[in-house]
């Protein structure tokens, strides 16, 4: 693969993309011993596990790691929002269309069957409950959510029941089927002080080199061990930096994208060494690939001047 490809005074065919089916894979996910411990904590208890660190950190990811390892199929995503509501959890109307439909066929009224087969679109909890089967129940940036949400998410998960207002139905589970469930948080300083007593909690902290050298022999082809350690020392002088210091820092998938990347365009590792002296051709293509760590103009610009020595204007 190369960089120019497109742009070039003659036109190139379109390269083909190959997709990197292990970046994601569950299996390949390396929990740490207290995140395994506070899993197994929040089995023994039945309560939610809550978990904070960096983005991209891999808290998303425990949850079709635990999913996998269980045999449970793909964790059910609830993605919060500004606007999510108890009810949300569980099922969402579609009240526009169904009122669209009622004005259309006036004369023709529907089965509770009918209205749910239409208007009703059934969220995470609600199919795990409605299952009546074992699943991973993940709750992505619950902090993002009113504040009274994360208390009736423990509410609901007490009762492990609920009632389609439209429909009049209820579903239900019992204890042996009850959802595990997971939730992420980028700050706990929105969350409740009565629901954080009734979760359990976990801080990942970011990988140390050994952890992200394990991460990258799994996850990244092309490259030897040594070259690896290259890669992540130049990552780690990127995130503590005395004086570049960036709003947003890469994390462990920038990581592995980066490495990605580097080996499709034959970046020779061992130019990270000294990435100081390298000539101006071979720091203008790092630069290059600087774009997958940073994701603000101002932190684009302090790593460019991490190797070239000064901004450009």
């Amino acid at each position: 693969m190369s960089f120019h490809i497109y742009g070039q005074t003659e036109k190139q065919p379109l390269p083909l993309f190959s997709k990197n089916t292990r970046k994601d894979d569950p299996e390949l996910y390396q929990p740490a011993k207290g995140l395994k411990d506070a899993v197994n904590v929040a089995l023994a208890l039945g309560q939610p596990l809550l978990l904070t660190g960096e983005p991209g950190t891999g808290k998303t990811q425990l949850a079709k790691h635990v999913a996998w390892y269980f045999g449970l199929g793909k964790p059910l995503v609830f993605n919060s929002q500004t606007t999510s509501t108890a009810t949300d959890l569980f099922y969402r109307y579609d009240a526009l269309s169904h009122f669209q439909y009622s004005q259309s066929n006036q004369n023709k009224s529907l089965t509770a069957d009918e209205v749910e087969e239409k208007f009703i679109n059934y969220q995470a909890l609600g199919e795990a409950i409605r299952s009546k089967t074992r699943k991973v129940v993940l709750i992505d940036e619950i902090d993002k959510a009113p504040r009274d949400l994360p208390n009736d998410v423990l509410a609901a998960i007490d009762d492990l029941e609920f009632t389609v207002a439209q429909t009049g139905k209820t579903y239900e589970t019992d204890n042996d089927n009850r959802p595990i469930i997971i939730m992420t948080s980028n700050s706990e300083k929105n969350l409740p002080d009565a629901f954080l007593r009734r979760v359990i909690y976990y801080h990942i902290e970011f990988p140390d080199a050994k952890t992200l050298l394990s991460i990258l022999e799994n996850k990244v082809d092309g490259f030897g061990t040594k070259h690896l350690k290259l890669i992540i020392k130049h990552f780690e002088q990127i995130r503590n930096h005395r004086t570049i210091k960036l709003k947003k820092n890469p994390a462990t998938a920038e990581l592995i994208f980066w490495a990605m990347l580097l080996k499709n365009i034959d970046f020779d590792a061992e130019q990270l060494n000294d990435y100081k002296s390298m000539p101006k051709d071979k720091k203008e293509k790092l630069f290059l690939t600087y774009s997958v760590l940073a994701k603000t103009k101002e932190d684009l610009g302090a790593l460019r001047e991490l190797l070239f020595g000064k901004r450009r204007r």
